[in-house]
């Protein structure tokens, strides 16, 4: 019985696959791994489309809101004055008139206040 054992697990051993049998496998495993890609970039795919289609549905929504109400002229609130003159000089390195002017009108934008009551020391390019 123990030189049984020992001839069934020889032969399982020595059992080899041929060349045919090699390259059969080979491809069956390549077959599976494009399939696979292929099922994820279809679903990538199908993510995007349903992605634009809400974004598009958003727009579309958003679009209506903004028509009806038509845009009012912009009044300057009751209780602000605007400030008289200039509060000193500024320094410019290595920035053009243009590009400080645009600084400024933008920061007084953001803040929410006049640009004359605002004071710049400096505008400086960042490396």
């Amino acid at each position: 019985m123990d030189t049984a054992l020992k001839t069934t697990a020889d032969a399982a051993i020595k059992t080899t696959m041929s060349i045919g049998d090699s390259l059969l496998l080979a491809v069956v495993g390549m077959l599976i791994v494009f399939f696979v890609l292929v099922v994820l970039m279809a679903v990538i795919k199908g993510i995007r489309s349903v992605i634009a289609s809400m974004e598009a549905n958003a727009a579309a929504a958003a679009a209506p809101a903004a028509v009806a109400a038509p845009a009012a002229p912009a009044k300057p609130a009751a209780n602000m004055v605007p400030a008289k003159g200039s509060l000193g000089d500024i320094m410019l390195h290595t920035v053009d008139d243009k590009t400080a002017a645009l600084i400024m009108a933008i920061v007084a934008d953001e803040l929410k206040a006049p640009l004359n009551e605002l004071r710049f020391l400096s505008i400086r390019e960042k490396n």
